[in-house]
């Protein structure tokens, strides 16, 4: 939950399954997991990605509604805001 910037998105194969084991008990930390893999794909463009970083932003929506606080992080509202803000034009992303 501290060290998050250390999560490196590009190891999806174990992030997956990190995400996947913390879904029940630690929403937020599976949400934080998801993230990485999301920034990862876009940020670096890795556009054959952009489908499982689709489902991931959905998911962390629907972890969303069980996270009361965010712990510092930003919610779930203001991260989409921002995706919008800085990946506009990957249509491949947004369009899912």
């Amino acid at each position: 939950m501290t060290r998050t910037e250390e999560l490196d998105g590009d190891q999806y194969w174990l992030l997956t399954s990190a995400a996947d084991a913390l879904e029940q008990r630690h929403p937020l930390a599976a949400t934080l997991v998801l993230r990485a893999m999301i920034d990862l794909s876009l940020d670096a463009a890795k556009y054959k990605r952009y489908g499982h970083a689709a489902r991931h932003l959905q998911t962390c929506e629907h972890l969303s509604r069980r996270i009361g606080d965010f712990a510092g992080h930003v919610n779930h509202n203001d991260y989409v805001a921002d995706l919008r803000r800085r990946h506009p034009r990957k249509s491949g992303f947004w369009t899912g």
